[in-house]
């Protein structure tokens, strides 16, 4: 039954409930209408109790109803939220119609809920995505009075059922209510929240964030840490998105640099253009117009953006999308809006726009080549004259005339218009990795392969400072660290692998990486060894026999 229900998941808000009952009795009401009040708080926890999905409520957002009589508002008991959100429920989640439970809570007056849904994480910042009751009927596919009970059922009757509430906010619906209790509550919460956010941002910088997995790289780090930091402080024009255009070749952290700060940021939306390569695939990107295929699914595009309109998005390979879909880009980067095939515009204004490319690479990475090569000669003739003021060989920056006189006519060559162009608030180079860059690339990729080796087999791995360098020399330019992923595989996992399958690894051994020439007299090219260690520090040198000898 509901009552033993009740009782076993909640026994304090029965107990509650109980003395509810008896207060109202005392107070003369009748029973009938008490049973009535009763049985609507009754009601709505076994509501949330029955709508499980593997053990983890859905329905969250009766939390904060009331059940009024005579003017009087009759809160539900404080366990029930409180037990609800130990069981597991996302305080964030949304009703099927857009709104959240605080939303609910704080047009209802319900102030020990709003307290304990912000304790247990609840986002006083989201907006509601319930416009009005016939816009709503109309996108859900619900008949308009289903539609308008349940607002009127979660909210109040005195909100109008044609006034659009889109991104109204739990604080818009306590400043409804005339609530001024829970007004001050989320904004000293917001307050707060803001002070915690400024004190992380200082002790962390977005600078060192990106370091702890970017290699390299320090003029892009700074130049998109900076804009990103604008941003976050309020110095930023909020009429424009932020836009970026990163240019480098392949394998150097451009997508890496792209997806970071959307860590500290709400979202993350990737989108690979080289799937809107053709004119008809424009669709695809916003929605198919009324009357065609696929016009009620909606864009790639406008569909995540209408979820997360403050998201980081990432185009990839910008340059490989047909030039209707830059045409459409021009709207988006200049006022932060895309309108949909349905005729529906999709503010996005605080959104960061990235794209990346591969167009004027080559020009990008021999230019800072003869960069490093300069840098390299000074550094040497101040070395040689004892100067103090020595230029650090990885510190370099691409020239403003190389900029304007070399990759710009490239640009406007490849996307042929000056107004694309000019919407871009960043043009971010990415250059080529140095010698001290290829070895922490090397020993980081090692150290995966060193983790695994431990994690599948009890296989503790060891290198030396000449390993990071034999490997560091197969790096390309051209695919950046990819290459040296591949050098590592080639050379090292290969051999662990056939080590392995020849019953080679003891369970629980030490393997050591070294640097071996097969002929000193001839100084051929060096070779990688295993070793196994032994508890007496002496190694041993694995014979790995290749696969298609005939001895194997």
């Amino acid at each position: 039954s509901h009552g033993a229900l009740l009782m076993r998941h909640f026994p304090d808000a029965c107990i509650q409930i109980r003395q509810l009952k008896q207060s109202q009795r005392a107070s003369e009401l009748s029973a009938d209408q008490t049973e009535a009040t009763v049985l609507t708080v009754n009601t709505h926890t076994v509501c949330l109790l029955s709508t499980r999905d593997d053990r983890r409520i859905t329905y969250t957002h009766t939390l904060a109803l009331t059940h009024t009589y005579k003017g009087r508002a009759t809160p539900v008991p404080d366990v029930i939220p409180s037990g609800l959100l130990k069981e597991g429920v996302d305080p964030n989640h949304r009703h099927r119609l857009g709104w959240t439970a605080l939303m609910v809570a704080a047009m209802n007056r319900q102030h020990s809920v709003v307290k304990v849904l912000l304790e247990a994480g609840a986002d006083p910042n989201v907006g509601d995505h319930f416009n009005n009751v016939y816009d709503t009927s109309r996108e859900k596919g619900i008949h308009s009075l289903e539609v308008l009970v349940s607002r009127e059922d979660e909210f109040s009757s005195r909100l109008s059922s044609r006034a659009g509430f889109r991104n109204c906010t739990a604080l818009h619906y306590a400043t409804l209510a005339d609530d001024p209790r829970t007004v001050s509550m989320l904004l000293e919460f917001q307050e707060a929240q803001a002070r915690r956010e400024a004190e992380e941002r200082r002790r962390f910088p977005l600078e060192r964030r990106l370091k702890e997995h970017i290699i390299g790289q320090e003029g892009a780090i700074n130049t998109v840490a900076s804009a990103i930091r604008r941003k976050e402080n309020g110095w930023y024009d909020e009429e424009h998105p932020l836009v970026f255009l990163f240019l480098g070749s392949s394998g150097i952290g451009k997508s890496l640099t792209s997806f970071t700060p959307s860590t500290s940021l709400l979202g993350f939306i990737r989108m690979d253009m080289s799937e809107f390569q053709e004119k008809h695939e424009v669709a695809k990107f916003i929605g198919s117009p009324p009357g065609y295929v696929g016009h009620e699914e909606g864009g790639q595009l406008t569909k995540l953006l209408k979820a997360c309109p403050n998201a980081v998005v990432l185009f990839d390979e910008v340059d490989k999308a047909h030039p209707d879909v830059l045409t459409i880009m021009l709207q988006l980067f200049d006022e932060g809006r895309l309108t949909d095939g349905k005729g529906k515009t999709i503010e996005c204004k605080d959104a960061i726009f990235i794209m990346t490319s591969n167009v004027a690479s080559d020009d990008i990475a021999q230019h800072a080549l003869q960069l490093r090569q300069e840098a390299e000669e000074v550094s040497r003739r101040k070395l040689a004259d004892n100067l103090a003021d020595v230029q650090k060989v990885d510190d370099i920056k691409i020239s403003r005339q190389f900029k304007e006189s070399v990759i710009r006519p490239i640009l406007k060559a490849h996307f042929r218009r000056d107004e694309f162009l000019g919407r871009i608030n960043e043009i971010v180079y990415f250059l080529p990795f140095c010698h001290s860059e290829l070895l922490q690339l090397v020993s980081k990729e090692l150290s995966f392969w060193a983790k695994k080796a431990k994690q599948r087999h009890d296989i503790t791995l060891q290198w030396d400072r000449p390993v990071l360098d034999l490997l560091a020399g197969g790096y390309n330019m051209h695919y950046g660290a990819r290459s040296i992923k591949h050098e590592v595989e080639r050379r090292v996992v290969n051999q662990l692998a056939a080590a392995y399958e020849q019953e080679l690894l003891p369970k629980g051994c030490i393997l050591r990486l070294s640097v071996q020439s097969e002929d000193q007299e001839e100084r051929s090219t060096p070779s990688l060894r295993l070793e196994v260690v032994g508890e007496d520090s002496s190694s041993r040198m694995l014979d790995i026999r290749p696969p298609l000898s005939p001895e194997h």
